[in-house]
């Protein structure tokens, strides 16, 4: 939390994004064994979009600066939503001048031109992280009823 004021919100903010972050991995994690036959496909599987997350999450190359042509996977990436949510909840609203190599801006200002976070989009960013443990929680509650991958 280096950085981060001290201030009630803010850290509520933060323990909610960090909540619902840990949170959405379990279920990914739960979902992905119980979508795949066995745990070796299931740890592929996993990698492989642990990866790409990673990749379109906008902390490597920030979203306005990914090809529009892959855009659109930024906008369905988790990881890419809960980086949104703690740095516009922490930096969004900050007025204090910085130097970047545009020149003297505000950290508001840099964040909103670079990385694309806006401080007002706050609410929509809360309840994506909400819907995606929601999401993961209810594919890997219908793949443990439905799905059967015993052998006789």
């Amino acid at each position: 939390m280096i950085g981060f004021e001290w201030n009630v919100a803010k850290v509520l903010w933060c323990l909610f994004y960090m909540y619902f972050t840990f949170l959405y991995f379990t279920f990914y994690g739960m979902m992905a064994v119980a979508v795949t036959p066995n745990n070796h496909i299931s740890t592929i599987v996993s990698s492989a979009f642990y990866s790409i997350w990673n990749l379109f999450s906008g902390f490597i190359i920030p979203r306005p600066r990914i090809p529009v042509w892959w855009r659109w996977y930024s906008w369905i990436n988790p990881v890419d939503w809960s980086l949104y949510g703690l740095a516009a909840s922490q930096y969004g609203d900050v007025k204090h001048n910085i130097d970047t190599s545009n020149g003297r801006q505000t950290v508001e200002g840099f964040l909103r031109n670079y990385f694309g976070f806006k401080h007002d989009f706050l609410g929509v960013v809360a309840i994506v992280n909400v819907a995606f443990p929601i999401a993961f929680a209810l594919v890997f509650a219908i793949s443990i009823k439905m799905f059967n991958f015993q052998r006789r």
